[in-house]
């Protein structure tokens, strides 16, 4: 099965455009064959669930009540085949969280959560309302079952492996900042691993984002996972970062399959019993 995640600034339409949104969006990871894409920023109110035919993708997602400036919002694009195969369809937590169970080969079971963090300028009690939310998912998952979260942090978490040695891996980039303090320390409390740090590949593979006065890059975007799953045999991931075409876009969409031939991209192979 083929996971990715992208924030895709708004699946809202402006005026006058002449083909939907999401309708464009969901032609990425067609394009890819991703079969669920956590998507984040989506700035759809309240819940919704919505598909697009030609694309084969049901979009679920979760925003802020109605009548309310509309911010943030997260949701899962899946494709429409595996819907009817799900147990139960994702739920929304709040206008930042939203997850969805898969039921894995030999009776395990994963947890996937879109995440949209607030961003450098939100408030601290914003910022700790998010992590308390994402904690109170966390320690609700039996402690068998496999995590997965996936989203735009808008952290930047450094490159200090000895100081957070099961946190990151050998391979980040940039400089750490107070954002990505705050999920170091969440990642570490729960015991996680950034898996987008494990691996040793070009820049271009990993930033995900562009800023839009430097011009940099930066990682932003994560694949975060229990650090005791990581190195599990069929929980194998590695990493790259899709530039989608023809659309500019606030971040790169991040995905992660299961093609063992194709050491380029960025992995999680989950033997599903409905795929």
């Amino acid at each position: 099965m083929k996971l990715a995640s992208w924030n895709v600034r708004t699946l809202l339409d402006a005026p006058g455009r002449p083909e939907r949104r999401s309708a464009i969006l969901a032609r990425e990871p067609a394009r890819y064959d991703i079969d669920i894409a956590a998507l984040s920023e989506t700035r759809i109110s309240a819940e919704a669930q919505f598909e697009e035919v030609g694309a084969g993708y049901t979009f679920f997602t979760t925003g802020q009540p109605e009548g309310k400036p509309r911010q943030a919002g997260v949701g899962f694009a899946i494709k429409s085949t595996l819907v009817s195969k799900l147990q139960e369809h994702p739920k929304g937590v709040n206008p930042r969280l939203m997850y969805m169970k898969l039921e894995l080969s030999h009776g395990r079971t994963a947890v996937l959560l879109s995440a949209y963090a607030p961003t450098m300028d939100a408030t601290e009690q914003d910022k700790e309302a998010f992590y308390n939310s994402l904690s109170d998912i966390i320690r609700s998952v039996p402690y068998k079952h496999r995590i997965i979260v996936l989203g735009d942090f808008n952290a930047r978490v450094g490159r200090d492996h000895s100081a957070w040695p099961r946190v990151l891996g050998h391979h980040s980039i940039g400089n750490e900042n107070s954002n990505g303090s705050l999920l170091l320390q969440f990642c570490a409390q729960h015991e996680l691993t950034i898996t987008n740090t494990l691996f040793q590949q070009d820049n271009k593979y990993k930033c995900m984002w562009m800023h839009p006065r430097s011009k940099h890059w930066h990682m932003l975007d994560y694949v975060i996972t229990r650090h005791r799953h990581v190195r599990e045999r069929y929980f194998w991931l590695l990493m790259k970062c899709h530039r989608p075409q023809h659309l500019h876009w606030h971040h790169t969409m991040t995905a992660r399959h299961s093609d063992y031939c194709n050491v380029f991209k960025q992995y999680i192979q989950l033997q599903c019993d409905y795929t």
